[in-house]
């Protein structure tokens, strides 16, 4: 009989179930949506119990529509959006508030009155991630300020306050674990990046007992056994957690320090490997790539926080298209309108503008422009946003890039891919395999377990490969005016 790992890859819109089997081969895949639950404010939530029920659905899915045995299933590995804040108790597992998603800015006012403090600078240097409202502390620092109820489960020190994989594991576990792995910890705007530990100088600036945090452990630890609520007929381990960009960035094989790729979904994570030693930026976010068998490795990474967003906009709100997929074809057929740019600034400017204040703007529209002239100039930056990153990272890190992976449902786009590349002026790779952030937490989840070569996995290279067709007088121009549209959306 096959054995195969089974990787969950639990994101912003929705939970995947993946199976790979020995070969390290995409074996089978289903996906569960979840609500997206958004205010009058923009504030943004999911529920987690709904999420645990659509990972559950998700296993049973891929398991019964492949016709797979769950006896096959080895081990388990679990990539997951991160940033997102949950906060539970943990002798009952009850919710006390929904889960704040990352892309949520209400913590805004919280890291006012730290910055106020001119506590920032202190956050940066041991955390690696500038003071804002779109990581994991000033979320918790949110629920514990304005729910009664979190405060007092506090006191009684049966509070877990986490990032999206911990509730998970915990779930998976039936609450014997509650644990993450150093690529979310790192992300939580909690963890000193240096001494590998939750900073209780930081934890006390957000009034978050360092004692509600997770276990930090190796992202190819053993987080406890599962048998997803008896669907396996016994329980296996969970052997591999990585935030799901970390998981792509392991998925892609970029091991050695300047290997580089972008994952493209709600919002885009560009990131690249610099090696056992973090560089220290201004406004990029050093974070961990991961840890693996007892060492850990660092990464620059920019975030963005409206890339496949925009297009989803374009359809949900606007209805100028009727799916995401209709963008591709329109942006190519439209008109290139000379100072024409769409600056998604809706809730702020992340990575490397980090302006909590800015406001989207669509500028230099003119009589000739329609709706094909939009959806091109929302395709468009996408790519001029990762390029903002990509140019500080060459600058920071003093490494070239020879080649951009990527990955995620936009990469689907090959007119973005292409405006990507030439933009970039860079070849962009795009693999065959579409689940890079679940590949990567299975490739770790199985070479754990033994049952993958560390020495033949990550040689898949198959896929297709942009290369840049623009002339650079043109390239600098277009992104000269880019630079000029983000100016007008800042706070002066």
């Amino acid at each position: 009989m096959n054995q195969y790992i089974l990787s969950i890859d639990q994101s912003t819109s929705c939970t995947k179930a993946l199976l790979f089997d020995r070969n390290g081969d995409l074996a089978g895949r289903f996906d569960l949506p979840h609500r997206q639950i958004i205010n009058e404010k923009g504030w943004v939530e999911h529920d987690p119990e709904e999420i645990w029920t659509s990972l559950i659905g998700a296993v049973r899915g891929v398991l019964d529509n492949n016709g797979i045995d769950g006896g096959a299933v080895i081990g388990v590995g679990l990539s997951n959006q991160r940033e997102t804040a949950v906060v539970w108790e943990k002798n009952s597992g009850k919710l006390l508030y929904n889960a704040v998603v990352w892309q949520c800015g209400r913590g805004t006012e919280i890291c006012g009155r730290i910055d106020a403090q001119g506590k920032a600078g202190l956050v940066k240097q041991s955390t690696g991630i500038n003071l804002s409202p779109f990581f994991s502390a000033a979320k918790i620092a949110w629920v514990l300020e304005n729910i009664p109820d979190a405060r007092q489960v506090q006191e009684k020190g049966t509070l877990c306050c986490s990032t999206m994989d911990s509730w998970l594991i915990y779930k998976m576990t039936r609450g014997e674990s509650i644990k993450t792995d150093y690529s979310n910890a790192s992300r939580s705007q909690l963890m000193n990046i240096s001494s590998l530990k939750w900073d209780e100088d930081i934890c006390a600036l957000f009034e978050i007992d360092p004692a509600t945090l997770p276990e930090i452990c190796d992202s190819n630890g053993l987080y406890g056994y599962t048998d997803f609520d008896g669907i396996l007929p016994k329980a296996v381990p969970i052997r591999a957690v990585m935030g799901d960009s970390h998981g792509a960035l392991y998925g892609q094989g970029c091991l050695r320090p300047g290997m580089i790729k972008t994952t493209y979904g709600t919002g885009s994570s560009v990131m690249m490997n610099v090696g056992e030693k973090p560089v220290h930026s201004e406004k990029l976010v050093t974070s961990l790539a991961w840890g693996i068998d007892g060492k850990v490795e660092y990464v620059l990474e920019g975030n963005l926080n409206y890339t496949g967003a925009v297009i989803k906009w374009l359809v949900d709100d606007l209805g100028l298209i009727p799916s995401s997929k209709d963008a591709e074809k329109l942006a190519s057929e439209a008109r290139q309108i000379e100072g024409l740019y769409l600056v998604p600034a809706f809730s702020g400017l992340g990575a490397p503008y980090w302006d909590d204040n800015a406001r989207a703007i669509i500028c230099g529209l003119d009589r000739t422009c329609g709706k094909a002239e939009i959806v091109r100039a929302a395709e468009e930056c996408i790519a001029y946003q990762i390029n903002d990153i990509l140019r500080l990272m060459k600058s920071e890190a003093g490494l070239d890039i020879q080649v951009l992976r990527v990955d995620g449902g936009p990469t689907r786009d090959s007119f973005l891919m292409q405006f990507q590349a030439d933009i970039a002026g860079t070849k962009v790779f795009v693999p065959n395999v579409e689940e890079l952030s679940g590949m990567g937490a299975a490739y770790a989840a199985g070479l754990s377990l033994g049952i993958y070569n560390p020495n033949e996995i990550f040689i898949r290279s198959a896929g297709t490969e942009y290369t840049p067709s623009m002339d650079e007088q043109k390239r600098n121009a277009l992104y000269d005016g880019w630079l000029q549209a983000v100016g007008k959306t800042l706070l002066r």
